[in-house]
């Protein structure tokens, strides 16, 4: 039966694993000098070694040689904890078994002793998972274990653990897996396994990894799978990974600092026909960005790429379920040029027209006259023009999928009362979702007090080729978005 590599070559020695130096030692001299905690709690991102370190201590306790730092690996208590089938290492996966029922199951079992090993190991994975009840029953088991019981919980969220649980352990922190320890595993597995690859792409695979030794090997495998029996490069490794190209990326940054609003709409629309993900593309680019801003400076200042990956994370996260990525990238899109205060619109103000207006307060010592003011906003279409870009930033902050409705649509006219908003053809789509009443209503109250008016708002598709004149429509579009005027014409 095939066994998947990382499965393969899990580490069955405490000099194999990689990485971690100063949890092995710690646990190294523990089992060295018989002095070997109770209970463990280890907290860390996924696949880097976490469960293997545990198997390693239910080795050194159980191996037929002794208690020890040094495992045979060849008497049967030491190759059972190698297929996990050994019966004195019981794995819980907290996940699945969360509730008090299997705890206090588990707390039954404890008072058996071991029946062929030294000491009795308990793993409970992904303990964060527990109910509370779950917790509290576990709580007195683990203050007072008996003396043939070890536990070793396992989690990825440690702020989900009581205070009072992980008081009760031996804590150990696991960081992700420096790239060289990665490269120096992965390399001996391609020595073992006859495959070929260069430094470029395990680079390539380390990035996508995030110094987790497990993805880090499954992404190696497929790789390896794809290309059976060829050499792999770092062409080969970025076409099956989806991995944009750093000149892509340098492209889209030029984009950025030229303030070339539709082309980078542009840009990321063609990144999306050709099938990459712009999640991934985002979280490269920012992974470029802020490496760049540390050694140089042609790009952006340390201070705004830090902000640009913040709005790329926060927006992902936020509307991580949102099924049409392109959205997400056009409110990206719009945060960063704010950030980077390219836009060259003006900042007007509404004129205001202030009406003194005479009236009386009542005041204990009689009616002292007063004057009140009333507001009263003029409103017309080249007003609205100059204030779209603002409408817009408005109109997001109410629902910020609405930026990435209307980046492209522009105010066409104002006839009758009513407001008509223009879509390229291209932005259908975009058209339909704002005449939505949910998304619409709130384009027309944001109007609406802006202006102490009561207009109302039409949606229409824009024909670049039957509107075009002597200013292109594109530009056009550019100028109706930021309230700008064109000053020369070459």
């Amino acid at each position: 039966m095939y066994l998947s590599l990382y499965r393969k070559y899990r580490p069955k020695s405490f000099e194999e694993m990689c990485g971690e130096d100063h949890i092995l030692r710690a646990i190294k001299n523990a089992l060295k000098n018989n002095k070997v905690s109770h209970a463990y709690l280890f907290n860390g991102p996924r696949g880097v070694g976490k469960t293997t370190t545990a198997r390693l201590i239910a080795k050194g306790l159980n191996c037929k040689t002794g208690i020890t730092d040094n495992p045979c690996n060849k008497c049967e208590n030491c190759l059972a904890i190698d297929k996990g089938n050994f019966i004195d290492m019981i794995e819980i996966d907290a996940a699945s078994n969360r509730g008090i029922d299997e705890i206090r199951d588990l707390k039954d079992k404890i008072n058996y002793k071991p029946v062929v090993g030294i000491k009795k190991i308990f793993i409970i994975d992904e303990v964060h998972m527990l109910t509370k009840e779950a917790f509290n029953a576990l709580l007195k088991t683990l203050e007072e274990p008996p003396a043939h019981i070890v536990f070793v919980l396992a989690t990825t969220e440690i702020d989900k653990i009581l205070d009072t649980i992980i008081s009760r352990c031996q804590r150990y922190d696991f960081l992700p897996v420096a790239y060289d320890a990665i490269k120096s595993r992965l390399l001996k597995i391609s020595e073992l396994e006859n495959i070929k690859i260069d430094e470029d792409s395990l680079k390539l695979i380390y990035e996508k990894s995030g110094g987790s030794v497990r993805d880090s090997i499954s992404i190696f495998e497929k790789i390896a799978s794809a290309y059976f029996g060829e050499e792999i490069n770092y062409d080969k490794t970025l076409d099956l990974l989806g991995t944009v190209k750093i000149e892509k990326i340098k492209e889209f940054i030029k984009i950025l600092k030229e303030d070339k609003l539709e082309n980078s709409i542009k840009f990321l629309d063609l990144l999306w026909q050709e099938g990459i993900s712009l999640e991934d593309f985002f979280r490269d680019f920012s992974n470029y960005i802020v490496n760049q801003s540390l050694i140089l400076n042609d790009f952006f200042e340390m201070k705004d790429s830090i902000k640009i990956v913040d709005i790329i994370y926060e927006t992902i996260f936020k509307f991580k379920t949102e099924d049409d990525k392109r959205l997400l990238s056009y409110v990206i899109i719009s945060k960063i040029n704010e950030i980077l205060n390219k836009t060259k619109g003006k900042n007007v103000i509404i004129k205001e027209v202030y009406v003194e207006k005479k009236g009386y307060n009542n005041i204990e010592n009689g009616n002292e006259p007063i004057n009140n003011l009333e507001l009263k906003n003029s409103i017309d279409f080249d007003q609205i023009k100059k204030d779209w870009k603002k409408i817009i930033e408005e109109s997001g902050k109410s629902k910020i999928s609405l930026l990435a409705f209307l980046v492209q649509a522009f105010p066409l006219k104002l006839e009758n009362n009513i407001l008509y908003i223009a879509f390229p053809d291209e932005n259908k789509y975009h058209k339909n979702l704002m005449e939505k009443k949910e998304n619409g209503n709130i384009l027309v109250n944001i109007v609406n007090d802006m202006y102490n008016s009561s207009i109302d708002i039409k949606y229409e598709i824009y024909n670049e080729k039957k509107n075009s004149n002597s200013v292109d429509s594109n530009v056009a579009k550019v100028i109706n978005f930021f309230g700008g005027e064109i000053i020369e014409i070459r």
